[in-house]
């Protein structure tokens, strides 16, 4: 019997651990500081339980402030595996708690530390951790490895993905699927490309185009900091991560940072001193709330452009999900939360073993960890598709 525990039980966080809590030989525990999060599992779980036709799974609820590291280490002694849904901010400083503790870990959260960097540490604790384990970074990371490594050689990747509401309406046409803040961070966090091999910066809300899917029409593409482990772990000329969203949000949320609204340095109002992030938040995410009975849907397309068996070809990976509403379940959350539980239910059954810190894109060297991952998507109603077609042999860009 796996002792899993989960840490955070919001929107992803009571997936997980609803998700592990019916898996075959786990007993799950999930901590988070309020108690009104924790019974969003309660309630996830026995939804999940009566869709899948299993008997309802208990879910020890903890109520714990996860972000302090005294509490952390005490919370993950005696734990099999720990899986980490918290905000971005506490990302780094609780995996590293995690590997000082040698526990085995899987996180999703969206740190701007080099999670990397934390390896040789994971090593000499003869413990393991992998992050950035959710959709993209995630699943997108092994797509991309995977075509890195089809086709000989890869000359480009370029990564497009967004999670979008399928009902538009003015003056956002958009709502979160995940911490607000950690969108924000997105449209102000500079966005590393690989061009000609190199590493270079370009700022974010730029490299702005139309694209056009089947079923949903024009999506914007702009440039965000999504590589992130990519850019160094593969060795593909010409890499970049474009996020999507409806037309016409890149230059609102331009207009919203070049306004300062979404600056951390305080400012004085009055006889008060703010910080205009904590004001725009108050104000946009009621606006960015997805409420009851609202869709969602996520969309993934992976471009790996290379040779192929003599000829220039492109491989091409998609994925189009929308909301759960049978079971609660957003599509952003669905396609986060899937592919970490896969990944914790092979590392605490044994199948993937190793030490150190990985990536995703590392799974692929691990045999069947990738099959697996795409199988438990699949059951779950989330399929990724490939066609691979002729393309023009010219250089990226």
């Amino acid at each position: 019997m796996a002792n899993v525990l989960v840490l955070g039980s919001g929107l992803v966080g009571s997936l997980i651990a609803a998700d592990l809590a019916l898996s075959p030989g786990f007993r799950v525990s999930v901590a988070d500081a309020h108690q009104s999060s924790l019974a969003k599992t309660h309630r996830r779980t026995a939804l999940l339980a009566n869709s899948r036709k299993r008997p309802h799974a208990r879910v020890t609820e903890i109520v714990a402030d996860c972000a302090s590291k005294t509490e952390l280490k005490r919370l993950a002694a005696g734990f099999d595996l720990v899986v980490g849904a918290l905000p971005s901010r506490f990302g780094f400083e609780t995996l590293k708690t995690l590997i000082e503790l040698g526990v085995r870990c899987v996180d999703i959260s969206f740190m701007p530390e080099d999670f990397l960097e934390l390896s040789t540490f994971a090593k000499r604790k003869q413990t393991l951790a992998v992050a950035d384990c959710g959709v993209a970074p995630g699943l997108s990371n092994m797509l991309a490895a995977a075509a890195a490594r089809a086709l000989a050689p890869c000359d480009r990747i370029e990564i497009m993905v967004g999670g979008l509401p399928t009902d538009r309406h003015w003056p956002f046409e958009y709502k979160a699927g995940f911490s607000p803040h950690d969108v924000i961070e997105e449209y102000v966090r500079p966005s590393r490309v690989v061009e000609h091999g190199k590493i270079i910066t370009r700022e974010a809300l730029t490299d702005r185009e139309l694209i056009s899917v089947q079923g949903l029409g024009s999506i914007e593409a702009f440039l965000t900091d999504g590589l992130r482990s990519l850019a160094t772990t593969l060795k593909v000329p010409h890499m970049k991560e474009r996020t999507l969203r409806w037309p016409g949000h890149v230059e609102l949320m331009r207009v919203f940072r070049e306004s300062g609204f979404f600056s951390t340095t305080p400012i004085a109002v009055g006889d008060q001193m703010v910080r205009p992030l904590d004001l725009t938040a108050a104000l946009l995410f009621p606006k960015w709330t997805f409420g009851e009975g609202e869709v969602d849907l996520t969309f993934l397309r992976v471009i790996g452009e290379g040779i192929s068996k003599g000829r220039h070809v492109r491989m091409i990976f998609e994925m189009l999900d929308r909301a759960d509403l049978a079971n609660a379940c957003s599509s952003m959350a669905r396609t986060t939360a899937f592919p970490a539980t896969s990944i914790a239910r092979s590392i605490a059954r044994g199948k993937l073993k190793a030490r150190g810190v990985l990536a995703p894109e590392h799974l692929i060297s691990y045999p069947g960890i990738m099959k697996t991952v795409l199988a438990d998507l699949k059951v779950r109603g989330i399929e990724v598709h490939c066609e691979i077609e002729e393309a023009a042999q010219s250089a990226p860009h």
